[in-house]
């Protein structure tokens, strides 16, 4: 049984606010017109955090991130497309998964992990592949914690006039993203990451003309955007049963970023929380995989460097004994673990993970 005040220093689930978590107790009718209405909200505050202009709208759907990354993929692209998939990480490699079960052409241009998305390389690799339709890209690589360019990718995909579709699960509401001034077609994130509520809702952001041409693409029942897009449009209801107390959470959640200063308000705590934990932990010897100038502040991955017999299970176990849970590495190179920055947490708790590692390995 975990501690009351046990931390989630991981990417996602993480540690919700206390408010979060009582605004679960509420039980809610799925075809109510009250839970109508806060579906309706959820969608409109969703686009204002990324700025996002009237040309886009917001569709949110059961399940987790993978989920929607599968029913932007099965609605947004077809037999007829050639996706590029621009891969650093797991997660690069995910959406190249799905598209190889959809049967949908695509190739992946795979970078080492512990660098960004080079965009020369990109740029010079679209002008040799005139069949390219799209372009897909992870915003930040929780195999790592790295950052990918965003802006440069997206000015790269408007000169080449691709649909660019980007997987913003671990910056959405944690890191600035202005839809204003970059050229993204298509948005995929979810719930339990930045923007703090609990797990069971993915949300697509996409140019509302691009929903409407892409009827009919999608071989899913279940996951197709166009189809639930209509029924929001319609009624406003979900088309199957929703998670009622994810979107309870999730609004509550939303305001939580608001009091905070919105995006730059929860931008600037996560980066206090990573200088602070980098700091720290190199102090007790421990090194980063990721120089500072690629590192986001969502998750920073440190090698697995423990002597003799001490493994990183040992590590994990003690840890949970002070009232942390970190993350395993993903890594197929090296032997890491992961520390998670974000979630309802402040410089005051890395502090005492640091004390509680200092302790530990002494």
């Amino acid at each position: 049984m975990q501690q009351k005040n046990h931390i989630l220093l991981t990417p996602g689930p993480l540690t919700t606010s206390v408010e979060v978590k009582q605004s679960l107790l509420k039980d809610w009718g799925s075809r109510d017109s009250v839970f109508i209405d806060m579906t309706m909200s959820l969608r409109k505050n969703i686009l204002k955090i990324v700025r996002a202009p009237e040309s886009f709208t917001c569709i949110p759907i059961q399940g987790s991130g993978t989920f929607g990354l599968e029913a932007a993929f099965t609605t947004f692209t077809n037999k007829n497309s050639k996706i590029l998939v621009l891969s650093n990480g797991a997660y690069g490699k995910r959406a190249s998964s799905i598209l190889k079960l959809l049967g949908h052409p695509f190739v992946e241009l795979q970078f080492d992990e512990k660098t960004i998305i080079e965009p020369n390389v990109v740029q010079q690799f679209i002008l040799k592949d005139p069949d390219l339709t799209h372009i897909f890209m992870v915003h930040c690589e929780t195999t790592t914690g790295v950052l990918n360019p965003l802006a440069q990718i997206s000015k790269i995909s408007n000169e080449a006039k691709l649909c660019f579709l980007v997987d913003a699960m671990s910056t959405f509401g944690g890191i600035p993203i202005d839809l204003l001034n970059l050229n993204i077609d298509v948005i995929i994130a979810s719930s339990n990451k930045c923007l703090e509520g609990i797990p069971g809702i993915s949300f697509i952001l996409a140019k509302q003309d691009l929903v409407e041409s892409s009827r009919g693409n999608s071989k899913s029942l279940s996951l197709d955007l166009s189809a639930q897009w209509l029924e929001f449009e319609k009624s406003g209801q979900w088309r199957f049963t929703p998670p009622t107390h994810v979107v309870a959470g999730l609004l509550t959640a939303l305001d939580g970023l608001n009091k905070e200063g919105g995006v730059a308000g929860r931008f600037a705590r996560y980066r206090d929380n990573c200088n602070q934990l980098v700091q720290g932990m190199r102090e007790l010897g421990f090194k980063t995989l990721l120089s500072d100038s690629t590192q986001a502040p969502v998750i920073v991955t440190f090698y697995d460097e423990f002597k003799n017999s001490y493994t990183f299970n040992n590590f994990y176990n003690d840890l949970q004994e002070y009232g942390f849970t970190i993350y395993p590495g993903k890594l197929t190179s090296a032997q890491t673990f992961r520390v998670g920055c974000i979630g309802n947490v402040y410089p005051k708790d890395i502090q005492r993970f640091i004390s509680a590692v200092e302790n530990i390995i002494q």
